[in-house]
């Protein structure tokens, strides 16, 4: 009998984009395959086996009463359960259907809208379930998510940056693009891209979700104070983690 720790990985609304993350660890998941059992991963086998599990990693948000039902099954099969990316712990990109009336989107996006069976909020698992470990990305850093599968099985909290993408940036060497002038989401932005985007000159977009304490206000302000409207300062906000309290309640503060 296989004793291994057994690991599933589940997929809700997403686009697929952390799941691939896993599967782009390369050599990292071999070895990773030798030190479990991975007995769920619809993306990458089509071998599955039932649970129970020692961890689950939960890709996407919940959008229907079906996915609501079914995220409650995952926990009540899995001893920990980690979300990994912005749909799972803030909503997703699709969370936007929360500021607005989600049968009028049916009606124009789809040609028979009464075949669509939906909620009208797109919601992160932690809505809905006890979370374990939130992974913040848009997509998840594959670094990150080696340190958090290890740190479970080996029985310790995992090391993860709660400090802003300002502090990449000065270890990168970049300078300021605020200084420049370039709006930047950056010093309230959590820690894990590498300050991608500063690094080639543009404002950072947010994709980590809000830092720990994050100073929104104090940011929005600065926006103003650069010429930037009310309305792109709410936008700024409202992208991949719009459903995130920090991110929400800035955006909210600033509509027309």
């Amino acid at each position: 009998m296989d004793s291994r720790p057994r690991l599933a990985v589940w997929k809700f609304a997403s686009c697929d984009g952390c799941q691939l993350s896993l599967l782009d660890c390369e050599d990292e998941l071999l070895s990773l395959a030798e030190a479990v059992e991975i007995a769920y991963f619809a993306e990458a086998s089509s071998a599955m086996e039932g649970g129970p599990y020692d961890l689950s990693l939960v890709e996407g948000s919940i959008t229907t009463a079906h996915d609501a039902e079914r995220i409650r099954e995952v926990r009540r099969q899995s001893k920990f359960l980690v979300t990994i990316g912005a749909c799972a712990t803030a909503g997703g990109i699709q969370a936007l259907r929360n500021f607005a009336d989600v049968n009028e989107y049916i009606s124009v996006v789809y040609a028979s809208p009464q075949y669509i069976e939906t909620l009208a909020t797109s919601t992160p698992i932690a809505a809905h379930v006890p979370v374990d470990f939130e992974l913040r990305g848009c997509p998840i850093n594959k670094v990150q998510l080696l340190e958090v599968i290890s740190a479970f099985l080996a029985g310790r909290k995992p090391s993860i940056p709660t400090y802003s993408v300002c502090i990449e940036c000065k270890r990168r060497g970049n300078l300021c693009v605020m200084v420049q002038g370039t709006p930047c989401l950056g010093p309230v932005t959590q820690a894990g891209c590498g300050a991608l985007c500063p690094g080639c000159r543009r404002g950072c977009y947010g994709c980590y979700g809000p830092m720990e304490t994050p100073d929104t206000a104090m940011l929005a302000r600065q926006w103003s104070a650069m010429g930037v409207a009310p309305r792109d300062i709410r936008r700024a906000f409202h992208t991949f983690n719009a459903w995130a309290p920090a991110f929400r309640e800035e955006g909210e503060a600033h509509d027309d």
